[in-house]
């Protein structure tokens, strides 16, 4: 492993596949800014990560003066290389049970709160014509999932978005992708995932399980490396069992 001095910025940093994202980074060498809205999760996080590697900095995706003031305030730790969206809310609401108002909870985050990080990441890239961004989106966002009308249409916007930044930043040698994980054991399924959904998960997956978080961030810490993919760009990674490859998987 070669220690690096470049930082990676993971949203969502301290908790779930984020989580698991920061401690995949910096077991490869990396420098992370470990961004998250929960208090007590950075706490939690600072008294386990390693102190000279990894920073736990507050920050609200929503909040575009402040993740200004994050990235301006910590310069000091390395210049920035990479990105990861990690933060991000879900819901699992039938259509008919889901309002304006989720709809707009739910694209404000997990689209414009992705948006607002990449923007000004990606303005403090440009400069080293050298990056990495990769977004997280879900299958929810490719196929038509039950009771993911909100959580599928802000993760399907943030496929077409990425694609769209790929193209205009590859100009400016940054790059990037989305990972668009299957079912994941992390804090968040567990409370949008009863037993009952669970149990219909495992039966059109063909891998039958849940991934587990460092199964997306091995993914993730491979689209960081401008050596091993620096020719992707644009592209949607399912890392889901097999699921969006799936036709009829089973007679039972």
């Amino acid at each position: 492993m070669q220690t690096k001095q470049e930082a990676v910025l993971v949203t969502g940093g301290v908790s779930g596949i984020g989580l698991a994202v920061t401690r995949g980074l910096v077991q490869e060498g990396w420098k992370v800014l470990a961004a998250d809205i929960s208090q007590k999760a950075l706490a939690d996080a600072a008294r386990e990560l390693p102190a000279d590697r990894v920073r736990c900095v507050h920050m609200d995706v929503c909040d575009e003066k402040q993740i200004v003031e994050v990235l301006a305030g910590n310069e000091d730790f390395g210049p920035l290389a990479g990105l990861v969206n990690s933060a991000g809310i879900g819901r699992d609401v039938p259509f008919f049970d889901t309002d304006a108002e989720l709809m707009r909870r739910m694209l404000e985050v997990n689209l414009i709160g992705t948006f607002n990080v990449a923007k000004q990441a990606a303005l403090r890239m440009r400069g080293r014509k050298q990056g990495s961004i990769v977004n997280i989106a879900s299958i929810s966002g490719i196929r038509g999932n039950l009771g993911r009308t909100a959580y599928g249409a802000s993760k399907g916007g943030v496929i077409t978005m990425t694609r769209v930044m790929a193209v205009e930043l590859a100009e400016h040698g940054i790059r990037v992708n989305v990972v668009a994980p299957g079912p994941v054991d992390t804090p968040l399924v567990a409370k949008m995932h009863s037993s009952a959904s669970r149990e219909a998960w495992i039966r059109v997956v063909p891998q039958r399980r849940y991934a587990q978080p460092e199964e997306i961030s091995g993914t993730i810490g491979w689209l960081m490396d401008d050596v091993r993919s620096s020719y992707v760009t644009g592209q949607v990674i399912c890392v889901d069992g097999g699921f969006t490859a799936g036709g009829m998987i089973s007679h039972v």
